[in-house]
């Protein structure tokens, strides 16, 4: 159903004349006369009657216009969805986030809600190397990943992040004195596999050896263990946005201490809510320099 024949019926029942209808209409009686006749055709219903109070609808008429105010009023809606959608100001962005970026990611999604609120985000804890996988195959939008990405996505860099020892109290204690007075807590290869990496080449390089280690499945309970004085922990210095000001951190030196983070993204795949994402942190953190 073509909506302009919808257009000329609703607005001739508004005016009750064809003279004002086409003009509001910008269009000519004739033309009018034309749509008007196309329609009542298409529906097979006369619609309106002559006389001299103007046009008058039917009794058919009557029981259709409410029904194609409301298609109008749809099909405007659509239009002006359509719009948002076209600019990137509706529909839904998914991201990933690690250890790093816990406390940054949130914040660019704070801003970004307040720019786009119709935009549906969602926000899932995901380690690096099963975000580029995501990443790939178009199941996540952007990542907030350790940079470089793989060479098959693009990636921005953020900010640097670097290992800290955590320990149950504060002393005086050397890190080689605290790793054979204490197990060293780690997660679990397949929740921390970068971190793990990062940990082990700074041990290696450092020429450190760790009496024991314990494994866990999340940052949560490393903190609480370490906490309760089972073991100290080397993790990225961003946990002091999640860890109780309780626990002591000590920073290590060395090689292999920091790595980048950044955001990636797949290219490849044409979004525009997408790269109005990207747009906004990237331009937040130029405003912050």
């Amino acid at each position: 159903m073509n909506t302009k024949l919808l257009k000329a019926f609703v607005t001739l029942a508004e005016k009750g004349n064809y003279a004002q209808a086409a003009l509001a209409l910008s269009m000519t009686q004739p033309a009018l006369t034309k749509q008007i006749n196309l329609l009542e055709s298409l529906i097979n219903i006369s619609l309106f009657t002559r006389g001299r109070q103007g046009s008058q609808l039917t009794m058919g008429g009557q029981r259709l216009l409410p029904e194609a105010k409301k298609v109008l009023k749809q099909a405007d809606s659509f239009v002006q969805h359509a719009e948002q959608v076209a600019k990137g100001s509706e529909g839904r962005i998914c991201l990933g986030f690690g250890l790093s970026s816990f406390y940054f990611a949130p914040q660019c999604i704070a801003r970004f809600r307040h720019l786009f609120p119709a935009i549906n985000v969602t926000l899932e804890d995901i380690p690096s190397a099963k975000q580029y996988e995501l990443l790939e195959n178009g199941e996540l939008q952007v990542g907030f990943v350790r940079v470089p990405a793989k060479s098959s996505l693009r990636h921005h860099v953020l900010f640097d992040d670097q290992l800290v020892l955590v320990t149950p109290e504060e002393s005086q204690l050397s890190v080689d004195t605290w790793l054979q007075r204490l197990p060293l807590l780690r997660l679990y290869n397949e929740r921390g596999r970068g971190l793990n990496a990062q940990i082990d080449m700074f041990l290696q390089s450092a020429q450190l050896f760790p009496s024991s280690t314990q494994e866990a499945g999340d940052i949560q309970t490393i903190l609480a263990l370490v906490i309760a004085g089972i073991g100290v922990a080397i993790l990225p210095q961003s946990i002091v946005h999640i860890a109780p000001t309780s626990l002591h951190r000590i920073p290590l030196a060395g090689s292999f201490v920091s790595w980048k983070v950044g955001i990636a993204w797949n290219e490849s795949l044409p979004d525009l809510i997408r790269d109005n994402f990207i747009d906004m942190v990237i331009g937040s953190q130029k405003e912050q320099v």
